[in-house]
């Protein structure tokens, strides 16, 4: 098991969201209060500088994402590693065998869904043996939409008696932009799936993170429509792919509680018919190609919001609708405040009701999240009808 040094250590604390996780933790808790944190990297150097700036007196631990003796020293003196150092498929494979092996909890934030595939394949046995919970995607992707359909699906049982066979994703609007370090992982995953062309398929499933498990064909999220059940045309919307397996994950994790044939699917509410040749990035905006390190200036974190619907679809046509929204842009002013906080409310969770493994988010800890997440990240849950 993990040592009590420290409540949680940022890895990546230099890089772009990394910063930004520190931000928030030092203007939240401080350095040593009610939250003993640490910043980690490969440089010491660096680490100060990025400390200073934010106006930070945090410990510091040296770490290489390629030294895995490194990263589990690291681990092993604290209750919690965030993990902001991506591509992960790149720079993360050895600081999640680092936490297994130790005992050591563990957030990211990825959204490289066949690298979590991987990662369960490789290190479920050994995080259950040491009871280490390793929870994949916990920013933008995919707190906000497995949350949303949990929260959903509560509301539908607390309506109706029972939870619902279908749930609608639905983003109402957007704004905000993209930072290199997505950019980065995307060009990493297509180039990793122009070699293995079992990547492509891992991709294309929203069953690829339900090992042993199949359900139904899933609603069609391409093909833009006039979707009734929220008054809106609907399109496809770029994150629907990573967000998907991770709700059907958190059913599967859960026993089914939705059901062996739940459907889910994501889509964007468009103004009306789509143009002809009208694409982009689902309401992020890209003015220009940013490289690894950079990203949306302060003033477009701050001035980011979002806003999501889910409709939950009895059998009988009963529904019930409710909202998660966020109150800085998606991707990086609210996805630093859940990252941080989603590593926070892991440790909160008692093993007893959390063992190890593999977790996606609302499986691990939806209760956690729903209490937290309001209180310090800027979230809110709503009903809506």
């Amino acid at each position: 098991m993990s040592g009590n040094e420290f409540d949680a250590v940022v890895f990546g604390a230099t890089g772009y969201t990394g910063r930004l996780v520190a931000e928030h933790m030092v203007k939240r808790y401080g350095t040593r209060g009610a939250v003993h944190w640490a910043m980690a990297g490969r440089s010491k150097d660096k680490l100060e500088a990025v400390a200073k700036e934010i106006g930070a007196a945090p410990d510091f631990i040296v770490a290489d994402a390629d030294d895995l003796d490194s990263l589990k020293a690291m681990a092993a003196r604290t209750k919690v590693v965030i993990s902001t150092a991506g591509p992960y498929q790149l720079y993360g494979s050895k600081l999640v065998e680092a936490c297994a092996a130790t005992g050591t909890d563990y957030v990211d934030l990825t959204g490289e869904s066949h690298w979590i595939a991987q990662m369960m394949a490789a290190h479920d046995a050994a995080a259950k043996k040491s009871g280490a919970r390793l929870v994949f995607s916990c920013g933008f992707d995919s707190i906000p939409f497995d949350m949303g359909v949990w929260f959903a699906e509560e509301e539908a049982k607390k309506r109706f008696g029972s939870y619902a066979p279908r749930v609608r994703g639905r983003v109402r609007g957007m704004k905000g932009g993209l930072s290199g370090g997505t950019l980065a992982s995307g060009q990493a995953t297509m180039a990793a799936a122009a070699k293995d062309a079992s990547i492509g398929a891992t991709l294309a499933d929203p069953f690829a993170l339900t090992p042993g498990f199949k359900g139904p064909e899933q609603p069609d999220g391409n093909t833009p429509y006039e979707d009734k059940a929220v008054g809106s045309w609907v399109g496809p919307f770029m994150m629907a792919g990573i967000n998907t397996k991770a709700v059907h994950r958190t059913n599967f994790l859960l026993g089914q509680p939705w059901g062996k044939d739940f459907k889910y699917d994501e889509m964007q509410m468009l103004d009306g018919p789509p143009k002809e040749g009208a694409g982009g990035f689902g309401g992020f905006s890209l003015t220009s190609m940013p490289k690894p390190g950079e990203g949306p200036t302060a003033e477009e974190r701050e001035t980011g919001w979002y806003d999501l619907v889910f409709v939950a679809e009895m059998a009988d046509g009963s529904s019930v609708r409710v909202a998660v929204k966020g109150d800085r842009d998606p991707g990086y002013g609210s996805t630093s405040k859940i990252l941080a906080e989603a590593g926070l409310a892991l440790i909160d969770v008692p093993r007893e009701t959390t063992p190890g493994g593999c977790w996606s988010p609302a499986a691990a800890m939806a209760p956690a999240l729903l209490e937290r997440l309001p209180a310090a990240a800027g979230l809110t849950f709503e009903v809506e009808a």
